[in-house]
This record gives C-alpha cells, structure tokens and sequence, in this order.
C-alpha cells in the first residue's frame, strides 16, 4: 500500500514540483526548488527501503500450539498484579496502543520460548518486572 502510492502518487508529485520550480528560472535561490529536491530524495530512499523489505520478507506461521510464546502468539500476562495481553509480532509490525509488540524489544525478547506458567524477570526502563505467562494463544 506505501510502496504502491510512493511510486504511483508521491514520487510523481514530486517530479511535478521540481518541473514546476525549474520553470522559475534561478535555481540556486529557489527554496521550493531545493525543498522539493530533498523530498524527492527521502522519496527514493524509502522506496527503496519499502522494496527490500518486501523482497526479504518472511512468512512465519503461527505456532501457539504447545502454549510456546512465539512470533504471532498472544500471551495474557501478569505483572504487579494487572492482566495485559501482548501480541508478539516483527519489528514492522509494532503498535504499543493494540499491545503489538516485537519480538526484539526487552519485552517481547524475553517472554519468547516460554511457557504458560512460566515467571520470567525482565529488566525494562521503569526497572525488573516479573511477567508470569498466564495463557498462550
């Protein structure tokens, strides 16, 4: 969806600006001309950014069976005495406000290969926190 409206909306927005700035005449005083030359930049960059993760994406399958934390699980955890669910998921994936968390933050790292049952101790920013698993889905 970002890969396809950068190359079909953003980029050729951009070319239109830098068309449209050249036309102005003096380029090297030209703000817009020199804005647009370093939007059309980052434009690149991140196509290109978007294209490789595409091309080195993985499909991992789901596998909540044994009540094994892995990547694609949810895990309903307890700590100071609250109930939370996390959802493992890849660095891309990540959405702290619907409890998607990746499997490379301390968080998510830690609770990896557990199981229900399990009291794990995790060092976070706000100090040690003991996690026990308490299902696996």
């Amino acid at each position: 969806m970002e890969l396809d409206e950068m190359e079909n909306k953003t980029i050729p927005d951009i070319a239109r600006r830098i068309d449209e700035a050249k036309q102005q005449g003096d380029l090297s005083e030209n703000a817009e001309y020199h804005q647009a030359r370093e939007d059309m930049s980052w434009a690149r960059s991140r196509l290109v950014e978007l294209e490789q993760l595409i091309n080195n994406a993985k499909v991992i399958e789901k596998q909540c069976d044994n009540n094994v934390v892995s990547v694609g699980c949810s895990v309903k955890i307890k700590t100071n005495n609250k109930e939370r669910v996390f959802t493992i998921v890849g660095p891309q994936e990540v959405d702290v406000s619907k409890g998607y968390i990746s499997n490379e933050s301390p968080i998510g790292e830690a609770l990896m290969k557990h199981t229900v049952g399990d009291e794990v101790d995790i060092t976070t920013p706000a100090g040690t926190q003991t996690y026990k698993i308490l299902e696996v889905k």
